[in-house]
């Protein structure tokens, strides 16, 4: 049996909704502070002022930091110590003119004022997180977890919605061992949105099907395109706007890794090289990087899914042969069309044949996609304008068993 090392898990940032339900130091919450702060402030200056000029009444901030952070009920109790201090600040140093009653309720009105904000603002925030749990279980169907390993390949996938809400577009991709070898799609849906999302759903569906089942990976090519001009031609019906959609991808095929009955993965002890036919819709060619280098897999330039019809033709395979220690990297054009501040698109091939050669080669699937998703990120300044997909895979160390009985 195989032992695995433990993959270290990358740090996840901090959502921007998740920043704004609690202020969080070291795992405690600490979103009292900032209207404290304010609380024992404005009396402290409101005593070092002098003659009729009053900040005393400022209090009537308190409530309302409160309300930006806090939950109600800390909201409401600061509130009440904004008007209790009120009370005694302004009838507490004789130097100072008193404010009275229409400060009083300036102060009252503002703590009413700032609980309900508070309560509106902390609905809004838990149907958001409800909505965002619904997108997760979304892109956790269509982009389900891949197993380490699967099907003789070793594999690793990054993916960056543009949309830093909705978090999921209509990249996707997938692979799917079968008697046959191991095929691997990676693609991208034209524009984006729910439209884009259920095309990209229905063609992984057949994918999952058809990889498994046909032996011949044209035939697993044909069955994306009727699928994706099948979808068409129900959008155009039914009226929608999205009935010119199509999609570009890639699709792989390791007829050498055939999957066994009790076997997760192949036994791939003694092969020096590894075969791959590969068939390219119209998307980014994949890059082959090795210790001596990076080179782009030379392929036929095919139609993208759903426009085969304008120039019908059986798709053709490119058959090339990978060394043992070359990875397969695979991006949607969120990274080969990213752009910097001057419209500079960012230079892929470029960018990894520096980093090769000024370190140790990042060959590892996992240290490769996150090197890729550092250079794209640093690229941009941190803004994407189209979803970003970065898989790279290459063929397992070792053979991987599984249990009797165990699911394929």
């Amino acid at each position: 049996m195989r032992m695995r090392m433990p993959v270290p898990r990358v740090r996840r940032e901090p959502d921007p909704v998740e920043r704004l339900q609690l202020l969080r130091v070291r795992g405690h919450d600490i979103s009292w502070l900032p209207p404290l702060v304010v609380l024992l402030a404005v009396p402290v200056l409101d005593w070092m002022t002098g003659g009729d000029f009053r900040v005393i009444s400022w209090l009537v901030l308190v409530p309302g930091v409160a309300a930006a952070v806090c939950r109600v009920w800390t909201t409401a109790l600061f509130a009440a110590l904004a008007l209790l201090m009120y009370v005694v600040g302004d009838s507490s140093w004789p130097h100072q003119e008193r404010t009275g009653l229409p400060d009083f309720v300036l102060v009252a009105l503002g703590g009413i004022l700032s609980v309900l904000a508070c309560a509106v603002r902390l609905r809004g925030q838990e149907r958001m997180l409800h909505m965002r749990a619904v997108v997760d279980t979304t892109r956790r169907i269509l982009l389900r977890q891949l197993p380490p390993d699967v099907g003789g390949l070793d594999h690793a996938e990054i993916y960056l919605a543009a949309d830093s809400q909705a978090r999921v577009g209509g990249d996707f991709y997938d692979i799917q061992p079968s008697p046959h070898g191991t095929r691997v799609v990676v693609g991208d849906v034209q524009g984006k949105g729910l439209a884009a999302v259920e095309a990209a759903s229905v063609l992984l569906g057949t994918f999952r099907e058809a990889a498994y089942y046909e032996s011949d990976p044209v035939t697993v090519a044909e069955r994306l395109e009727t699928r994706m001009v099948r979808h068409v031609r129900y959008c155009a019906h039914v009226g929608r706007d999205d009935s010119e959609r199509f999609a570009t991808a890639v699709l792989l095929d390791f007829p050498e890794l055939r999957s066994e009955r009790t076997d997760w993965g192949p036994d791939l002890t003694g092969l020096d090289e590894l075969t791959v036919d590969v068939v390219n819709f119209g998307h980014e060619p994949p890059l082959v990087v090795s210790p001596g280098g990076v080179r782009f897999l030379p392929l036929w330039d095919g139609l993208p899914l759903g426009l085969g019809e304008l120039a019908p033709r059986t798709p053709r395979t490119v058959t090339v042969r990978l060394a043992a220690d070359e990875t397969l990297l695979l991006v949607t054009d969120g990274v080969t069309e990213a752009r910097d501040g001057s419209g500079v698109f960012f230079p892929l091939r470029e960018y990894l044949t520096r980093a090769l050669t000024a370190g140790p080669p990042a060959l590892d699937p996992q240290a490769l996609v996150h090197l890729v998703r550092d250079g794209v990120l640093a690229h941009t300044g941190g803004g994407l304008d189209d979803d970003t997909t970065i898989f790279a895979v290459r063929r397992a160390s070792e053979p991987v068993r599984r249990a009797p009985g165990a699911p394929k």
